[in-house]
């Protein structure tokens, strides 16, 4: 059965994205020339690829965040943006719950949606090697920083 494709018809006005060219297109951005001007948490590196801050997008944050071995977060949560995350390379762990209780685990080829206003902590779990995600959020990249939790207080983290 072949799919029906009108309802992939264009529909709406997407001239607010044109180009200083006039053209509405595509925009690339290379390699090495991220925004690294967005907001982190502590040692949580995000340098982003699509951003309003040099893109034509408005609704949407996309970029990669690098985490150091064996570094943790300070605890923080993303606002009203719904987060979905993707390992690209290395172990992860996010705690989040009543004092960070809960945890999951993931690695390299496993996803993650956080849901909006979820405070939590991520974290590398290996200590010799970094840790690499894929993240996109909408509307923003929005970091809001929280009073941080001891090392202790945190569940088979010491001891990982």
């Amino acid at each position: 059965m072949e799919p029906d494709l009108s309802k992939y018809q264009l529909e709406g006005d997407n001239s607010m994205y044109r180009l200083p060219s006039g053209l509405v297109a595509p925009v690339v951005t290379r390699g090495g020339a991220e925004n690294p001007d967005t907001a982190n948490s502590g040692g949580a590196i995000r340098i982003s690829g699509v951003s309003a801050q040099h893109t034509p997008a408005t609704k949407l944050w996309f970029g990669k965040v690098t985490n150091e071995p064996g570094y943790r977060s300070v605890t923080h949560h993303h606002g009203e943006a719904e987060t979905g995350g993707y390992v690209l390379s290395g172990r992860a762990r996010i705690y989040f719950g009543e004092k960070f209780e809960d945890y999951l685990d993931m690695e390299e080829g496993d996803w993650v949606f956080v849901p909006p206003f979820l405070p939590h902590i991520e974290c590398n779990l290996d200590r010799n090697n970094p840790l690499t995600w894929m993240t996109t959020r909408t509307p923003e990249n929005i970091v809001v920083n929280l009073d941080d939790v001891p090392d202790e207080d945190l569940r088979d983290w010491l001891t990982r």
